[in-house]
């Protein structure tokens, strides 16, 4: 077979497969490139020798059996046996659903995972949310430290375990999001810059040095990640990716790398016959990240939403430091502003950036291209517990978080365990074998806490065991209540939000925010209303006629004459209007 690899630096490049050594020759067409034939088979171990160096892994690697650090496996995805046709599942008219391989069951593997999937089809989820599957030292971690872009984390299941879940997904008619990232690899395990320039002092991230996007051979490091995107929705018949904060992706090529993948993604989206989106993480607020690349933008599918997270967030608990600052000022504004705008920051003063940020939303943006969402990894696993917010919420103020995520405008993502309001933590962990990086995360952790005023022995051990096992859902919760009726109220929600058309474009959700946070929001035929103070609330519904409740928290009547809805405190409904 032939085996390949880019290696501009290099003097000789030798490859070892199957226990021998093979000279390599530079590829005449390819400048950099170096090549040779030699024999090898599905689970052939082999790696690269630069200059008498010693052997590495494939930058290209599709498995690697024994870790980062190890040979790679010659393997091919595309050989799986599908048992699932599939056609695809478009973004519009989505409801995701963010889970973590390691942590969505006690066994932290793809079989474990799939074994769960009817719980998601029941749920009403149109696709689940993997975090990223790149191996990474260890057996357990977020994944964010991956290496191997093109490989698959062998402790989860490696590459088959990937498909069977895949087609497990499809077989209950689930689409598959993978999270990826582009910005920053390793650092354990990265032997990405002994082959080439893959990285660049150029640029600096708050992860080092950055991917080389715009410097000398850029070309090559550009077409190694977009190869990498495409081979995950291709060989993987995954249905979208999501883009690791793609702020800090430096690049100031005339043609910006995003707007590069995204040309990549729909010419195999149309060549393939089915629907892929790409789903980007940024901070920069900006509209071009998904103004389409026809008119002068990214043209990424969409984009997570902090800014509808932050304001929810601090109406819900009154939490104002960092961050939250700004949205804590006025929260109850702070939310009617990002449901009807999108962004809050569009242009305002930041005070936790200490500058302006953000640039408004055109009223005409589709609503779907802005996730929101109440919890993610994020927002729960760098909290210095990693506390959900049914640790401190009651059970209906959960219920009002569900119905403006729901009820919204935008396009819907849950995180694990959301659904039934699960107790258990989602902490921050990790499995490092390099004892002097292991030890720099524990202490860096402990001391970006310790400026918060926490003690140092709070704060969750990421290396030790028990950490990962607290993290882990406990799946006898949701036949418990208040578990079980939080659960029927997410799947009712979520039936009524797929039973409506798109939502259309920000400016064609009607919102109505009151004191406390009260808010009344139209979409198309469905009035969602919610009251999460402690108090009853009179709600103006309009002057559209209320023809049933549909759902609600906590019983309630038709408004009257006077067209007020009377909610109890804690509690929404969710009314057919008109």
């Amino acid at each position: 077979m032939l085996f390949e690899v880019w290696a501009p630096r290099a003097g000789r490049v030798q490859l070892h497969a199957g226990g021998r050594a093979h000279a390599m020759e530079r590829d005449p067409a390819r400048d950099g490139w170096w090549r040779c034939e030699a024999p090898g088979e599905e689970g052939t171990r082999y790696g690269f020798a630069l200059d008498g160096g010693p052997m590495r892994p494939d930058p290209r690697s599709r498995r690697q059996p024994d870790g980062p650090d190890g040979p790679s496996a010659v393997t091919d995805p595309g050989r799986f046996p599908w048992r699932q046709e599939w056609a695809g599942r478009p973004l519009p008219g989505a409801v995701l659903y963010e889970l973590h391989v390691g942590t969505f069951t006690r066994e932290g593997t793809f079989d474990a995972a799939a074994a769960r999937l009817p719980h998601l089809a029941a749920l009403g989820v149109t696709h689940v949310e993997l975090m990223p599957v790149c191996p990474f030292p260890g057996t357990h971690g977020w994944g964010y430290e991956g290496v191997s872009p093109w490989a698959v984390h062998e402790p989860y299941g490696g590459p088959g375990g990937l498909c069977r879940f895949v087609d497990a997904a499809h077989a209950l008619g689930l689409g598959v999001v993978l999270d990826v990232v582009h910005n920053h690899l390793g650092p354990s395990g990265n032997h990405l810059p002994a082959f080439g320039p893959y990285f660049t002092d150029t640029h600096h991230t708050p992860w080092g040095a950055a991917v080389n996007l715009d410097a000398p051979g850029s070309d090559e490091v550009r077409a190694y990640l977009t190869g990498s995107a495409l081979a995950w929705l291709r060989d993987y018949r995954l249905d979208g990716l999501r883009l690791d904060a793609v702020h800090a992706l430096a690049d100031t090529r005339p043609k910006h790398f995003l707007a590069e993948l995204s040309g990549a993604v729909d010419a195999l989206a149309a060549r393939l016959g089915r629907p892929l989106f790409l789903v980007a993480e940024s901070d920069l607020n900006d509209p071009a990240t998904t103004t389409p690349r026809g008119t002068g933008g990214l043209g990424l599918h969409a984009q997570w939403n902090d800014d509808f997270h932050h304001a929810l967030h601090t109406v819900l608990t009154g939490e104002s430091q960092g961050y939250y600052a700004d949205f804590a000022a006025d929260p109850a504004g702070a939310l009617g502003k990002t449901l009807r705008g999108g962004f809050f920051h569009d242009g305002t003063r930041s005070s936790f950036r200490g500058r302006p940020h953000g640039r408004p939303l055109d009223p005409g943006t589709p609503a779907r291209r802005l996730l929101g969402y109440a919890q993610n990894h994020d927002q729960i696993g760098n909290r210095a517990l990693g506390d959900r917010l049914s640790a401190r919420l009651s059970p209906g103020l959960l219920a009002c978080a569900a119905a403006l995520v729901l009820g919204g405008p935008f396009t819907p993502m849950l995180f694990m365990g959301e659904e039934w309001g699960a107790r258990t933590p989602w902490q921050f962990f990790t499995d490092h074998t390099d004892p002097q990086l292991a030890e720099a995360v524990r202490t860096g952790r402990r001391r970006e806490f310790a400026a918060h005023g926490w003690a140092a022995e709070e704060i969750p051990d990421p290396q030790d065991p028990a950490t990962r096992a607290r993290s882990c859902l406990d799946w006898d919760e949701p036949e418990r209540e208040p578990h079980r009726a939080l659960l029927e109220w997410h799947r009712r929600l979520i039936a009524l939000r797929r039973a409506e058309p798109d939502p259309g474009p920000l400016s064609a959700t009607a919102v109505t925010v009151g004191p406390g946070g009260t808010a009344v929001l139209r979409r198309g035929g469905l009035c969602t209303a919610v009251n999460p103070t402690d108090g009853p609330a009179a709600l103006p519904l309009g002057d559209a006629p209320v023809r049933e409740v549909l759902a609600a928290w906590q019983p309630v009547d038709l408004p009257g004459p006077d067209g007020l809805l009377h909610l109890p405190p804690a509690s929404a409904a969710v009314l057919r209007c008109g």
